[in-house]
């Protein structure tokens, strides 16, 4: 489509002064919303005027449509407009990609810019503030993201996620109310300090958290006295449906050659030294350095009730075996005791390990004395977790 300006002259963006002296023109290319999935572009003849006020800083500009132009811009404000909504909703290559099919030809840098230079709306007022950490790389470096939970919009972002940048922010904010916040002891040393006049809550996801890693914890702890129970009262016959036979626990503890294995061994000797230094008096930091151990891990051993809870932990494991265990119990409940002639039963219905993972897992079976277990173990503890945590009419 081309274009051209009616109007005799045009006023000085600079200083208003109204010009008719035309000092040249040259062609501007405006994109502009497709038509029926047809890409649209207006060249638009535009005028440059001289500037007759000669305390203007400006010599000369060019004209401006109203709701047309704007300095430097190649898209017409309707067109704007949508490639702005398009970059909120999918950002840059996926943006880049829906505004082709609609017509419209950008890049997806053009639209990280558009991004970019839409402006954020005002903070104002904030009643009650939501405080919780993310990580910008776990296990290496940590933010903390503020949230409005009236209007539900982040507000602000503070490095680490220490009590001082959370003090300092909370000062400059003394209209909070309410403190929403994530139950680490940072945060509630700064909401504390940055602002005294606060009732500070939790949140229902961090206490439904909370409550299910207290009870993992008290599940696993008392997970021995679980398995015994049940093995003393399951009956002896093959489970039904999609319940799975699994080898005794003390056989779980031991390798082929029936030694303990070497990371029961590891885990014994870990949980006792952790101990005894935790005894001697020294901090967990003391530990990870005479032990040359990561600090989660110390934490782990030292937060565990008894060492049957860490080996629950570390000889319970998931594998990608396990849905196609209660296949092979049946299997070699049949008579079917080949590893090799299995593995290429299993595969056929989807499992992608080697022969080796079968072989390992039935080479229990071929040495005991009765074929399989005789009886089914406890189940592990997840599973009793979502048992008791799950609502009881599901």
């Amino acid at each position: 489509m081309h274009a051209r300006a009616r109007s005799a002259g045009a006023d000085c963006p600079h200083c208003g002064s109204a010009s008719d002296r035309v000092h040249g023109r040259y062609m501007r290319r405006l994109a502009d919303a497709a038509v029926g999935g047809v890409r649209v572009v207006i060249e638009l003849l535009v005028r440059r005027f001289r500037c007759p006020n000669l305390a203007c800083q400006a010599v000369t500009f060019a004209e401006q449509i109203a709701g047309l132009t704007s300095p430097h811009a190649r898209y017409t404000p309707l067109v704007r407009e949508q490639l702005t909504s398009i970059a909120l909703a999918l950002a840059g290559r996926a943006g880049a990609r829906l505004a082709g099919v609609l017509g419209l030809r950008v890049a997806k840098d053009t639209l990280l810019r558009l991004v970019r230079a839409t402006p954020e709306e005002p903070v104002g007022q904030i009643r009650v503030l939501g405080v919780d950490d993310f990580a910008l790389r776990k296990g290496d470096s940590y933010a903390t993201i503020l949230v409005d939970l009236e209007t539900r919009r982040p507000v602000d972002v503070l490095p680490g996620r220490d009590a001082e940048p959370l003090a300092a922010w909370l000062r400059g904010h003394p209209e909070v109310e309410i403190i929403c916040r994530d139950r680490a002891g940072a945060y509630a040393e700064g909401a504390r300090t940055g602002a005294p006049q606060a009732v500070q809550v939790a949140d229902a996801w961090h206490l439904w958290h909370n409550l299910g890693a207290a009870v993992e914890k008290t599940v696993s702890a008392h997970h021995a006295c679980v398995r015994t129970t049940f093995e003393n009262t399951v009956p002896a016959t093959p489970p039904a449906g999609d319940d799975i036979w699994l080898t005794p626990p003390a056989a779980a503890l031991l390798d082929v050659s029936g030694r303990e294995r070497r990371l029961v061994t590891r885990t014994r000797e870990r949980h006792t030294a952790v101990r005894q230094l935790l005894d001697d008096g020294s901090t967990l930091e003391d530990i990870c350095r005479t032990l040359q151990l990561d600090r989660s891990t110390v934490r782990r051993f030292a937060r565990a009730t008894s060492i049957d809870e860490l080996l629950v932990k570390a000889t319970n494991r998931s594998t990608i075996l396990d849905e196609y265990k209660p296949y092979l119990h049946q299997r070699w409940i049949e008579g079917c005791h080949s590893s090799a002639q299995l593995h290429q039963e299993i595969v056929a219905l989807g499992f992608a390990g080697s022969p080796q993972t079968v072989r390992r897992y039935l080479r229990p079976f071929k040495t005991a004395t009765v074929g399989p277990p005789a009886r089914r173990s406890a189940p592990r503890p997840h599973r009793i977790v979502r048992w008791i945590m799950a609502d009881p009419e599901t």
